[in-house]
């Protein structure tokens, strides 16, 4: 039995380590669509329990994350300089290397390809309409995504320190 449990916890270990790691949503920045527990810490959360995600290790082996696609990734530095977070962000991929992201006076992302010549509107339907308009700060801004890295927002626009303020 001892053999039987001991390759088991091996086993579950070098999945977490290796295939898919589980993690628990820390904040509000991805609500409704994904849940933080509310309390204390967190009084914008709306769920009584937070939801719980499982991120594929070795999905990047295989291919780049596409628009629409939540991630989880470690905080980068210049985020944890100007939001004063660290740790696990999760966030959904918005801009793709290479592309200009502008930010409507109405809320509404735009998002120009690399050669053309138009902004086209990024259809977002899982952002309610006030979660749109609840942050106008900001509002009229354009970034370019450099190569190789990815522009990142919370679908809660207004608790999300996300790519709009770290790059």
């Amino acid at each position: 039995w001892i053999l039987t449990i001991a390759g088991a916890i091996l086993i579950v270990l070098a999945l977490k380590e290796w295939v898919v790691n589980p993690y628990r949503i820390p904040s509000s920045s991805m609500e409704p669509t994904l849940n933080c527990a509310k309390g204390p810490a967190n009084p914008g959360c709306l769920g009584d329990s937070s939801d719980r995600v499982l991120a594929c290790r070795i999905c990047l082996d295989f291919g780049s994350p596409s628009r629409g696609d939540i991630v989880v990734f470690n905080t980068p530095t210049e985020a944890a300089l100007k939001c004063g977070e660290g740790g696990t962000f999760v966030k959904r991929v918005v801009g793709l290397p290479g592309e200009t992201v502008h930010e409507s006076n109405k809320g509404f992302i735009l998002i120009k390809k690399p050669g053309t010549p138009e902004f086209v509107k990024l259809k977002e339907p899982y952002l309610p309409a006030q979660s749109r308009l609840a942050d106008s700060q900001h509002f009229g801004q354009t970034w370019t995504v450099p190569p190789g890295s990815y522009f990142m927002m919370g679908d809660n626009r207004a608790q999300s320190c996300d790519s709009r303020t770290w790059g």
